[in-house]
């Protein structure tokens, strides 16, 4: 019986997908019985995508892959892992992320007792001693949230805790209590806070597992392979306030503080964000009503 679709969403990064998967073969084989690793591929036709497909291909039944050539951005790639999974849970991280051993089993067992809360864990530096268990609501650096430490996750066996938001490189929960992302939102950024805040609206609560520790590769000597346009920033930090009823203001006055963004681009993008955001509701709302 699969219980637990592993998630990668992917762009350009055959190295990261054939890492990740290869070790949790190696490290976590206890765990892979209930497994479905699911590949999502935002760039299929590339040479890495070409590559990908190959490698998932004679992983074996373990491993599917999804090309999805349409799909625009990590919110997007991230939300057809939660569309297309089969399964009961749901883990989404990275294809470049490492998990602790022993970390994948006890998830599960931890899911099949949650009531649908977004689980999380710390991040480990490449020191093997910094970790970050969270983000503090604060901006910085065109992105909300800055990365925090709570000296509880610094022991794997330190019970679960709440906390604020953390980076989306990794995050479980069940299938069933995934509230989606917002389908406007485009191209890279935007999702930390925001999904913890929608998790929040519905009354669940937003965890720090200590024993749930994953590496991040963080560098990319070849450079990063997709677009990551501020003025999209922008647009999804806006429209995710306008989702979770909040006013986005703030946004707009941060991302004017950055020099890498003209003023002018960031009042449009806004304005854009605006008008998109009323455009989908009057439509949710015409579908209602001719249900």
């Amino acid at each position: 019986m699969r219980k637990l679709t592993i998630g990668m969403p992917c762009f350009d990064d055959m190295e990261g997908v054939y890492m990740t998967i290869q070790a949790l073969r190696l490290y976590h084989a206890e765990a892979l019985g209930c497994v479905q690793i699911l590949v999502v591929d935002g760039n299929p036709q590339s040479d890495h995508g070409r590559a990908t497909s190959h490698f998932c291909a004679n992983a074996g039944p373990l491993v599917k892959y999804l090309p999805a050539p349409h799909a625009y951005g990590t919110a997007q790639t991230k939300q057809l892992v939660f569309d297309h999974a089969q399964t009961e849970f749901v883990l989404c991280m990275d294809c470049h992320v490492l998990l602790e051993p022993g970390s994948l089993s006890q998830l599960i067992a931890f899911l099949e007792k949650d009531g649908g809360n977004l689980l999380q864990g710390p991040l480990v530096y490449d020191d093997h001693r910094h970790i970050s268990t969270h983000m503090e609501v604060k901006w910085s650096g065109g992105m909300e949230g800055i990365w925090a430490t709570d000296e509880r996750g610094r022991n794997p066996k330190a019970k679960p805790f709440e906390i604020p938001a953390q980076g989306m490189g990794l995050f479980a929960c069940r299938k069933d209590a995934w509230p989606d992302f917002h389908p406007l939102f485009q191209g890279f950024g935007g999702e930390e806070v925001y999904i913890h805040r929608k998790f929040r609206a519905m009354g669940r609560k937003t965890l720090c597992l200590p024993f749930l520790r994953w590496h991040h590769r963080f560098g990319r000597p070849g450079g990063q392979p997709y677009p990551n346009i501020l003025e999209e920033r922008v647009f999804n930090y806006v429209v995710g306030h306008l989702d979770c009823g909040l006013d986005p203001s703030p946004v707009v006055d941060h991302f004017k503080t950055l020099k890498e963004i003209p003023n002018q681009n960031v009042d449009h993008a806004s304005r854009v964000a605006h008008w998109a955001f009323g455009e989908f509701q009057k439509r949710q709302a015409q579908k209602l009503c001719a249900a």
